[in-house]
């Protein structure tokens, strides 16, 4: 399964949840869809989840996450990123190209309002419970590897320098008042 199967499937999942703001009912109809597949299918998609998690290791975006969950650790820092995942291709795409444009999105804005944190830990075990189910088994544990890049160091600086993540987050910022 290569990435653009993959943003189809997930899209086939939001289709079918009749709340796409719980990433977790997303995360759940998506491994339902994939344990349809081949065991072959399966184990790819779990390198192809991996490959999208690479691609979102980015301190920008998790300078993004920081605001809006106020604070951000490694393994929330995985599960914003499950959560951007479940939002499918577009959204991804759009804000890992630009992640203050998350203070666009209505998800944000309503998470900003309710004061509640944007994650999906469950979308990361989409792959692993389609497996089990297909074959009653534990998905192999040398079917992924992760590789992820060298943060920007033009994004290391202390995420709670407020003036600093104003000028260079400032939609997001102005909507939490961070």
């Amino acid at each position: 399964m290569n990435k653009e199967d993959l943003w189809v499937l997930i899209e086939e999942a939001r289709e079918q949840v009749p709340d796409t703001r719980d990433g977790s009912n997303i995360a759940d109809r998506a491994s339902a869809l994939l344990a349809r597949g081949s065991v072959q299918e399966i184990t790819a998609a779990q390198q192809t989840l991996w490959d999208l998690m690479a691609d979102s290791y980015q301190n920008r975006l998790w300078a993004a996450a920081y605001v809006i969950n106020g604070g951000c650790s490694d393994d929330g820092f995985d599960y914003f990123r499950g959560w951007l995942i479940a939002q499918g291709r577009t959204t991804f795409e759009r804000v890992l190209a630009a992640p203050d444009i998350l203070a666009e999105l209505s998800q944000v804005r309503t998470a900003a309002a309710e004061g509640t944190d944007l994650d999906c830990e469950n979308m990361l075990s989409i792959v692993w419970n389609a497996h089990r189910k297909a074959t009653g088994q534990e998905l192999p544990a040398d079917a992924f590897t992760i590789r992820y890049p060298d943060l920007d160091p033009a994004w290391d600086f202390n995420f709670d320098d407020r003036e600093e993540m104003a000028r260079r987050l400032p939609a997001l910022t102005a909507l939490y008042s961070y």
